[in-house]
């Protein structure tokens, strides 16, 4: 039988992981296609994500490995989820209703400030990805034999 942790910290993950449970049955807009406001609001909270699984991989690989193996293939997936939520951020319409051409999209070009707080976190969280993963973890799936 699983018993709740009784720490702060765990107290404050369990009151985000509530608000995003309750965004997700009641916040949602009936839109054809989700807001580029929503999809950077979701690429910060999966790094957040990222960074918190990262730090307990990295506390957790000196005394029990096959543990922090496990926690490694989820540090991978939250990014790989992040990157894809970076790549939907810009391919959603703009605040102006103009969809990004293709070929901006093939191209990866910039938009400016404010779009460009995505990138800035994007690319922190993809330099750490490149300390701590082969570029083999992070086109395949991960598994826990993956070791950083």
């Amino acid at each position: 039988m699983n018993h709740p942790p009784t720490d702060s910290t765990s107290r404050l993950l369990r009151f985000a992981t509530a608000a995003v449970d309750v965004h997700h049955h009641t916040a949602l807009p009936d839109q054809q296609s989700t807001s580029r406001v929503e999809l950077d609001a979701l690429h910060s909270h999966c790094t957040a994500l990222f960074q918190l699984v990262d730090t307990h991989t990295t506390a957790t690989r000196p005394n029990n490995p096959a543990e922090a193996d496990q926690l490694h293939a989820a540090r991978i997936r939250l990014w790989q989820s992040a990157d894809a939520l970076h790549s939907a951020y810009h391919r959603a319409p703009r605040a102006d209703g103009r969809l990004p051409t293709r070929e901006a999209c093939a191209l990866r070009l910039p938009e400016g400030a404010p779009d460009m707080v995505i990138c800035q976190r994007h690319t922190t969280a993809s330099a750490r990805m490149r300390q701590i993963s082969t570029p083999s973890e992070l086109r395949g799936t991960p598994t826990a034999a993956s070791r950083a």
